[in-house]
């Protein structure tokens, strides 16, 4: 008997199964399992069919989709931002509507991230559209914490000045959906 093991306690199965085999012998318990298995088919493990992919039409469809909503973001968002490198104190309306704007770039950045293109051509078009969005994301950010600075000093007052919107990457992210959605058409 084992150390801190009771007396009535049953034993592990494997220890059951060499002690099965060796009673009746290597042999005769060979025999015993084809007989079983002739007799009784063991039960196969049930498998699940792999998953049908979407083609590809149906993930461009899916990209674009969110593409056409994270384009529609972008106006309220290049709007905040610009709002923030106004000259003069900044409200604290400009605060929340960058707030909310940041938040709904984020949901959309997470949901295209979360789109599960598998076509090589749509997975690096989704890339490049998942880093546009993060830049948004970024100025959005920076934008705030130029904006609304404890400490203002002459050299963020004048980066706050420069703020006018998004820039070039939400151009970048306009024509990446125009140019799905015209192969989206082509389809």
């Amino acid at each position: 008997m084992h150390t801190g093991t009771t007396p009535d306690a049953p034993a592990p199965r494997a220890a059951r199964w060499r002690a099965a085999v060796r009673r009746l012998g290597a042999r005769r318990w060979l025999a015993a399992v084809q007989l079983l298995a002739a007799v009784r088919p063991l039960p196969r493990p049930h498998r699940r069919p792999a998953p049908v992919r979407p083609s590809r039409p149906e993930q461009l469809r899916a990209l674009v989709a969110v593409l056409d909503e994270a384009v529609a973001a972008q106006t309220p968002a290049d709007e905040a931002v610009a709002a923030c490198g106004e000259p003069g104190p900044v409200s604290r309306g400009t605060a929340r509507d960058c707030g909310q704007q940041s938040i709904a770039v984020h949901r959309l950045h997470a949901r295209l991230q979360d789109l599960g293109t598998t076509d090589p051509d749509l997975v690096v078009a989704q890339a490049h559209a998942v880093r546009l969005l993060a830049y948004d994301l970024w100025m959005l950010r920076a934008s705030m914490n130029l904006a609304f600075t404890v400490r203002p000093v002459d050299r963020t007052e004048a980066a706050r000045l420069r703020l006018n919107g998004l820039g070039r990457p939400a151009d970048d992210l306009r024509r990446l959906r125009d140019s799905l959605r015209a192969e989206l058409r082509d389809t």
